[in-house]
């Protein structure tokens, strides 16, 4: 398995999205071990990117808020990176819906500036792209693996699946050093829980903490396969230091399905609090459902030696005992 500890001391490193979920989760980590850290992020109103996200680690890494469909601005941040975290991007599968053009506009146009920029400026840069498991759509067989065939069911899903052969295309025409992860439900400590439009598990987080009903769509057993952030972080780091990396697609999931009942009720118990209920699918929501999904990690496993490594039970606990922490941050 690579070091990533030594690989990434004294490099810069770009991470577009730093202040979003994973972004912040990954730039903290990145300044933990030396790295040279720029993180880029728009704010944009709703998508979870949060200033305090980087609480702590003020004067360790550089925040640049800014547009990514800036090319200008794009050119500048890409000049002498030597590792590029893509994780920018609009993350609401019904709100992809509701605005596809914008969705269009942030999950692609966005994508291409920055992999033009990189092609001009730094074309010997690595680039980690982090795409999404909604881009396989409804699984025609379990576990998923990364041969299965990508047949989104929303907006979303079809312009991830976009970016990410966007960047296995200039991998292919331009050589330059792309990696695409397709991640399965992550969760954690930062994750958005404002409300109930960027996944399940951060709204019932929130629900829990407040001692509210978390309500589960039909009768819970739709499977799912959640990954905790940290060992999320882990993936990209390997990922972004290995050169058996480059040109591949990755899934990334825990491995240990689970039904979406059993993460209510798992985190009603580390709440200590909070009930569940199980109600039918809003109409919106029943549209773009996709039945049971969990991925095949197999893959990443073999070439880069990633595995994940908390457990549904203490990720859950880790992350409803950091919101209610800083739940003036969050909750409010």
């Amino acid at each position: 398995m690579t070091d990533v500890a030594s690989y990434y001391a004294g490099r810069r490193v770009l991470v577009t999205g730093g202040l979003g979920f994973i972004g912040s989760n990954l730039a903290l980590r990145l300044a933990e071990l030396g790295a040279r850290v720029t993180v880029l992020d728009c704010l944009l109103p709703g998508q979870g990117g949060d200033l305090y996200n980087l609480h702590g680690a003020e004067g360790q890494i550089d925040v640049r808020i800014g547009d990514m469909r800036d090319a200008g601005l794009c050119r500048q941040l890409a000049e002498g990176q030597e590792v590029v975290f893509n994780l920018a991007a609009r993350t609401s599968h019904v709100g992809s819906l509701q605005a596809p053009l914008d969705d269009l506009e942030m999950n692609c146009r966005a994508h291409l500036c920055l992999l033009e920029a990189l092609r001009a400026c730094s074309p010997g840069t690595r680039v980690v792209y982090t795409g999404s498991r909604s881009q396989y759509g409804r699984a025609r067989y379990l576990p998923v693996d990364e041969e299965h065939p990508q047949c989104p069911t929303d907006i979303n899903g079809v312009h991830k699946a976009a970016a990410e052969a966007y960047h296995l295309l200039y991998w292919r025409l331009y050589g330059l050093r792309a990696t695409c992860l397709r991640l399965g439900n992550v969760y954690g400590p930062r994750m958005p829980v404002r409300d109930h439009r960027h996944g399940f598990v951060g709204w019932f987080v929130r629900l829990a903490i407040e001692g509210g009903t978390l309500r589960v769509y039909g009768d819970g057993s739709q499977k799912r396969d959640l990954v905790y952030v940290d060992d999320v972080v882990d993936a990209l780091l390997l990922a972004g230091a290995s050169p058996a990396a480059e040109g591949q697609v990755f899934n990334v999931g825990s491995g240990q399905p689970v039904a979406v009942g059993e993460v209510a009720r798992l985190l009603v118990q580390a709440a200590g609090q909070g009930r569940v209920e199980m109600v039918p699918f809003p109409e919106e929501d029943a549209s773009i459902e996709v039945g049971d999904f969990y991925a095949d990690c197999r893959k990443i496993v073999s070439v880069l030696g990633w595995q994940a490594r908390t457990g549904l039970a203490e990720g859950l606990q880790r992350t409803v005992e950091f919101f209610r922490q800083h739940r003036q941050h969050y909750l409010s």
